[in-house]
């Protein structure tokens, strides 16, 4: 009996404890009860999927079906620049065959997503919703709030400042046939360029007003303080004006005013995170 005992003892020492089990098929149980999560959380995201691309096409429809008017309102700044500087004179956009049309899918496209943006949104959230315990769900509300309107507020600042500023110096370079130079340049817009400048513009600077919501949630998240956005500012500042070069067209002046705002931008998020962590340190005080 004592040699039986040692072999049986001997054996079981020899395997890993992970893979002796009384029941073979207790390994397939685990593999299929870890799979049947996997499969839900598949499903549950195609669903999601599927009603943000339905949400993405239904107000792509629609903005197509009013897309002249779409981009008679973004010509504003552009008749505007050319009426401030000759009083009287007609704003022409030219467009070669089909452009003016592509152009106006490519608007409806964007502008389809801005629109379809708070479904997205809400989708997303109910996505990752279930992960989440309650003081984090009520830490993220504010924000899902927050984007929209500092997305428009770099629309807005780009429609009514940035824009007719970029018209206006563009047209500064024109010179007239009577002033007797041997050249005349003259300024040559098509339906295209223009709403490939604006839509550049709005884009670049819709995600820069992000930049508190992103620093604060990375604040949150422990990753990041205000003592260290304040160590890295000589950095950020580089490589704030770096980006704001690639992401602007190649004109001096939307990267000049893109990378003043980044900046503003930055130095409020610095009072930002300041804010969070106190309220943060406030919480863990009372939990004690």
């Amino acid at each position: 009996m004592t040699g039986n005992d040692d072999d049986k003892k001997s054996q079981s020492a020899d395997q890993p404890p992970d893979i002796i089990r009384d029941d073979p098929h207790d390994y397939e149980d685990e593999v299929e009860s870890s799979r049947a999560p996997l499969l839900s959380h598949l499903i549950e995201l195609r669903r999601r999927v599927i009603v943000s691309i339905a949400a993405i096409f239904i107000a792509f429809i629609v903005c197509f079906i009013f897309s002249q008017q779409l981009y008679d309102l973004l010509t504003v700044p552009y008749i505007d620049a050319v009426k401030a500087r000759n009083a009287g004179e007609t704003a022409v956009l030219n467009y070669k065959p089909l452009e003016l049309f592509f152009a106006r899918i490519k608007l409806s496209l964007i502008a389809g997503i801005m629109v379809a943006f708070p479904v997205i949104a809400r989708e997303l959230y109910l996505f990752v919703a279930p992960g989440l315990y309650s003081n984090e769900k009520k830490a993220i509300y504010p924000f899902l709030i927050a984007i929209p309107f500092l997305f428009m507020a770099g629309l807005a600042l780009v429609y009514y400042l940035i824009m007719p500023f970029v018209i206006q110096f563009a047209l500064s370079m024109q010179t007239a046939p009577d002033t007797g130079a041997e050249v005349t340049y003259n300024l040559f817009v098509f339906v295209g360029d223009y709403l490939s400048l604006i839509m550049a513009l709005c884009i670049a600077f819709g995600f820069a007003f992000q930049l508190p919501v992103v620093l604060t949630l990375l604040a949150i998240a422990g990753i990041i303080t205000d003592k260290s956005l304040v160590s890295a500012r000589r950095y950020a500042i580089v490589g704030i004006f770096l980006a704001a070069a690639f992401l602007t067209p190649p004109d001096p002046i939307s990267q000049i005013i893109l990378g003043a705002t980044l900046w503003g931008l930055y130095e409020f998020s610095i009072i930002a995170v300041r804010i969070v962590q106190k309220r943060v340190e406030a919480e863990e005080a009372n939990a004690e």
